[in-house]
């Protein structure tokens, strides 16, 4: 569910019809609903109500501070992936104990900046990592927190760029070497065991491969406490999917993932922690764009966008699919035609969606991407120096532009030229 919705003919974000937005802020851009944030967070606290838990919400999803305040102020804590997020998680106001820093490239200096500003946990990945974070520690007369990741070569059953639980994957600690691993990680002054930590990829549709990998980190949990490790603490990542698309197949809920984790995980005493990302931002978020031009082409015709692969990376780089509205509500039983809705960058990659079956649309009309909230903003870039679009943040009758649109000259102005031209 989001609050995205037509009413009176037209798309309204929560209590704002997106036109008035669109009109004062430009095309195209990001607009988040602050009540679909909201209860999509809360779906998975509740979920794990009755359990000690902690859900972290996963910061590479969408990081603008605004988001993050906003999901703070409910109890959130972060998931990190870089000295940059701990940065901006440390900014929106959440304390360092309610941070959490995965990743599988942290560098020292990273781990200093963690150490130093308090940190909840290190997800750690590797032993190299390992042995990095124990010296960086010691240097600073600390112990640092830490799980260790493990891979329980368990098949997530999704798109092969966001699969991270199999053997081939980079991520992790093989499991069938955890408590070798473990060994080494006790012996080590710097560090202080807290728990397992495993992720197995991201956009799961279904739950059993969660069951797998939770059953063997129950298996796990009971052998590393047999061998001394007080193991209290189980971070389970995140990776449970969204519906992209309007169909009547939807992802499980956040409470039959919630049930899982008890069932499989909620004997242990153990405090459990969860990573969201997608399923807290993804539909709580559109991209606005404006109709440019429609052209014929040999057999097909194409709607050509203000926005570009430059904004919204996802179609271009996964296949990704999104679903693509009018803003202005199509009249009942208007009849529909197939467009390639392409952006306006100079590579045939920059198509949004083929054949894309829509009802009339003009030069100047707007368009919405729905569930482009995660994995969008955070992945855009100023490709053919194209400033990035405005993030906008709606509260029910209000509006905010919580990153501006930069200037031609703030972006040309960053650059600098050598003495010698």
């Amino acid at each position: 569910m989001d609050h995205f919705l037509y009413r009176g003919g037209a798309l309204h974000a929560e209590d704002v019809p997106v036109a008035e937005i669109a009109a004062a802020v430009g095309t195209p851009f990001y607009c988040y609903s602050t009540a679909t944030l909201s209860r999509h967070f809360r779906l998975f606290d509740e979920a794990l109500e009755g359990v000690d838990h902690l859900v972290c919400y996963a910061m590479k999803a969408a990081s603008n501070q605004a988001i993050l305040k906003t999901l703070a102020a409910l109890g959130a804590g972060m998931d990190v992936v870089s000295g940059g997020e701990y940065a901006r998680a440390r900014a929106a106001g959440v304390p360092g104990e309610r941070i959490v820093f995965s990743g599988v490239g942290k560098t020292r200096e990273e781990m200093r900046q963690a150490l130093e500003g308090g940190i909840r946990q290190f997800n750690v990945e590797s032993e190299p990592e390992m042995v990095a974070l124990n010296e960086v520690a010691l240097s600073l007369g600390l112990r640092a927190p830490i799980t260790l990741r493990v891979n329980p070569d368990v098949d997530a059953k999704t798109h092969a760029k966001i699969a991270t639980g199999k053997s081939e994957n980079k991520f992790g600690i093989p499991i069938a070497r955890a408590r070798e691993v473990y060994a080494e990680a006790a012996a080590l002054k710097g560090l202080e065991v807290v728990g397992i930590d495993v992720h197995i990829g991201s956009q799961l549709t279904d739950l059993e491969p969660f069951r797998q990998a939770y059953e063997k980190v129950a298996e796990l949990t009971g052998m590393l406490r047999a061998d001394g490790h007080d193991i209290r603490r189980l971070d389970l990542g995140g990776g449970l999917g969204i519906p992209y698309t309007r169909s009547n197949e939807a992802p499980p809920l956040p409470t039959e993932y919630g049930q899982l984790i008890k069932d499989t995980l909620g004997h242990l005493g153990c405090e459990l922690e969860i990573e969201p990302g997608r399923l807290v931002a993804g539909n709580a978020g559109i991209l606005v764009s404006e109709v440019i031009y429609l052209k014929s082409g040999e057999g097909r015709d194409f709607l050509i966008l203000d926005a570009a692969m430059n904004d919204l990376i996802r179609p271009a780089m996964y296949d990704a699919y999104h679903d693509i509205v009018p803003v202005r509500e199509p009249a009942p039983g208007a009849e529909q035609a197939p467009y390639d809705v392409v952006g306006p960058v100079c590579e045939s990659g920059d198509t949004f969606a083929r054949a894309r079956m829509l009802p009339p649309l003009a030069a100047g009309d707007l368009v919405a991407f729905r569930s482009a909230g995660a994995y969008g903003a955070v992945m855009s870039s100023e490709y053919n120096t194209r400033p990035l679009v405005p993030e906008v943040l709606v509260h029910e009758h209000q509006f905010a532009v919580i990153r501006a649109r930069p200037s031609f000259d703030e972006i040309i102005n960053r650059d600098t030229i050598p003495e010698w031209l």
